[in-house]
């Protein structure tokens, strides 16, 4: 991809001290990207411009913000090729995978458009005779997006979009591991004619991530954070924004189960199965990261299964179509290939799939997983996938709800009313009815609990989000005072 530069005030920036870093491709090692290693002042200017830009771009009507994020949509399709280049380069992605990110990126800037009208607030009543008071919501100031390279596209325009339709200004931090995927989706926002400094873009070494945030976020221009990524970097993120109280919206990992009731439509089920644990290599935040099916329709669900899950193609996306592409780095390999060893060693089933020697990695099912095996709590975070069998409901509720995360999860059963009272026993932010749990849209509340994080993208909870909510009075009449 070449190398790319960072966006400041509306410029094309380097390092202040000329330091670059490389991101290579995963399956053959060549110098994919050569990106900006940002300084913590080259950090803190794209908070300064932003803050500078902030006075006009708040007072923006809704109307122009609107038309810019529609021509930002526009733009984003316009790259499409570029895009899907891009995540193929830097992160193996197959291409139904990057084209799905460019899809749905768009309708995300469509949906922020649509809220610029729908930043209200209301009248309360007041025991004040004479006081018309009312809850008004403003911009928070600067906005830190910080996005991962599993979905680039659909998540870098999410830290991006909606506190921009608030009438917020964003500096942009891009992922070590795309950053010519997400300088794309920067580039589509300057080509969109947004004024300089509305929308900057950093990058830094992955050696400098913690110093470089920091920077920012002590900066008291910076009102706002929003992280997507693993839980392990979202407590250090939430640690950082605490020391300076600074709110942060925090999507994180996720060991999203997916529920076969035993009077489930195998059929849907294995197709929605093998799409939520196998689309991206499985490396999505909502992906299916634990089968919980009823033992007695076990056997015909695994065979179904198995036989849809070996047949799906795996290979170089730089060199054709292709399911399942490269992962993102051997570090997933090694994961996966400990917690397959660890898994047959005490006992499971190797159902299709098995160990890789490359980041080419296949759909791989382990049957009759117990919570003795490290799959069963750890998220794989790859295309490896455990099946646990269960009798009965109550069985697979406490199967579902063990372990600390909850962001996705998803029942199936003809049974509506039954299915129903499965999820709604579930611990997850987000929960599908005979449906994948990779699931998104833009104009839904998306979010997790417990060790997934908190707060919410999307919608109305974005607005709640990346808004101040003010309490506004006008003494219309004459007040009386006690003295």
């Amino acid at each position: 991809m070449g190398t790319i530069a960072m966006l400041i005030n509306g410029e094309a920036r380097y390092a202040s001290n000329g330091a670059t870093f490389e991101r290579r491709n995963p399956l053959d090692g060549t110098v994919a990207t050569t990106a900006p290693a940002a300084t913590e002042a080259d950090a803190v200017a794209a908070v300064e411009a932003a803050a500078a830009a902030f006075p006009a771009w708040s007072r923006t009507g809704p109307g122009e913000r609107r038309a810019l994020l529609l021509k930002v949509a526009q733009a984003i399709e316009a790259k499409a090729p570029a895009l899907i280049a891009a995540m193929a380069a830097e992160t193996g992605a197959a291409a139904p995978w990057a084209g799905f990110n460019v899809h749905l990126a768009a309708g995300m800037l469509q949906e922020a458009a649509g809220i610029t009208t729908q930043i209200g607030g209301e009248m309360i009543p007041s025991d004040v005779p004479g006081s018309l008071a009312l809850a008004v919501r403003r911009p928070a100031g600067v906005v830190l997006g910080i996005a991962p390279w599993n979905a680039p596209v659909i998540l870098g325009v999410r830290a991006i979009a909606t506190p921009l339709a608030c009438g917020n200004t964003v500096v942009f931090k891009g992922s070590e591991l795309s950053p010519a995927t997400h300088g794309l989706i920067v580039e589509a926002f300057k080509d969109a004619g947004f004024p300089p400094g509305v929308v900057n873009f950093v990058t830094n070494a992955p050696a400098d991530a913690a110093s470089v945030v920091e920077a920012m976020v002590a900066h008291p221009a910076l009102r706002r954070v929003n992280f997507t990524g693993s839980t392990r970097v979202g407590k250090l993120i939430a640690l950082t924004c605490a020391k300076y109280l600074k709110p942060v919206v925090l999507e994180l990992g996720g060991k999203a189960p997916l529920v076969v009731l035993d009077d489930a439509d195998l059929d849907a089920v294995v197709n929605a199965a093998a799409f939520g644990a196998f689309a991206n290599s499985g490396q999505i935040c909502m992906s299916t990261e634990r089968i919980v099916v009823d033992a007695s329709i076990a056997d015909a669900f695994v065979e179904k299964l198995a036989a849809k899950a070996s047949k799906l193609p795996l290979g170089d996306p730089r060199k054709g179509p292709v399911v399942l592409g490269s992962v993102a780095d051997a570090s997933t390999v090694e994961r996966c290939n400990a917690l397959i060893d660890d898994a047959l060693a005490q006992g499971a089933k190797l159902i299709c799939g098995g160990k890789a020697e490359n980041t080419l990695m296949p759909a791989t099912l382990l049957d009759h997983v117990t919570p003795k095996m490290r799959i069963y709590h750890e998220e794989s975070f790859g295309p490896v996938k455990p099946i646990v069998r269960v009798n009965g409901v109550e069985a697979a509720v406490r199967v579902a709800n063990d372990n600390p995360y909850g962001l996705s999860a998803a029942v199936f059963g003809r049974d509506f009313a039954r299915a129903w009272e499965v999820a709604n026993r579930i611990d997850s932010g987000i929960c599908h009815i005979n449906g994948p749990t990779v699931h998104d849209e833009a104009q839904m509340p998306f979010g997790g609990v417990k060790d997934s994080g908190y707060g919410r993208f999307g919608g109305k909870a974005g607005i709640d989000a990346f808004t101040e909510l003010r309490w506004i009075t006008v003494q219309t009449t004459e007040r009386h005072y006690p003295f």
